[in-house]
């Protein structure tokens, strides 16, 4: 069962610059491929942007494409979400999860939360007018 804890949530202004971490444990040398997902009040959670296992697969919602950038860190078991001209609409909790199996992959297009097995316990993003 892999672990997550995200960081770096906050509250910021529209244009603002926010920076999400998730950290992963334990440590393995089958790294998952992850994905943010944020889930706003009454809303069903979505997912914004995911990166595969070896970071040559990454995805982002139309709604945070240009916007938002995913990376990860391998051998520090990090994974970031960079998020620029952060707009109201993007206020929400934010969670990091892990794909279902280690090395597994996901789709560039439209990968399925299905694939997603081990959340964190959110970080609060709000962004004021």
């Amino acid at each position: 069962q892999v672990q997550l804890v995200e960081s770096g949530g906050g509250l910021v202004q529209a244009g603002d610059s926010l920076r999400l971490s998730c950290s992963a444990s334990p440590r393995t040398s089958r790294p998952y491929s992850m994905g943010w997902f944020r889930q706003a009040p009454g809303k069903d959670r979505e997912l914004v942007a995911a990166i595969s296992w070896d970071s040559r697969v990454k995805y982002y919602s139309d709604s945070v494409k240009g916007r938002f950038t995913i990376s990860r860190d391998n051998a520090k078991n990090t994974m970031d979400l960079q998020m620029n001209s952060l707009k109201p609409e993007d206020t929400a909790v934010y969670f990091c999860a892990s794909h279902r199996y280690p090395m597994g992959a996901i789709s560039s297009y439209a990968p399925r939360r299905s694939d997603f097995a081990s959340w964190g316990q959110g970080t609060q993003v709000t962004v004021s007018l």
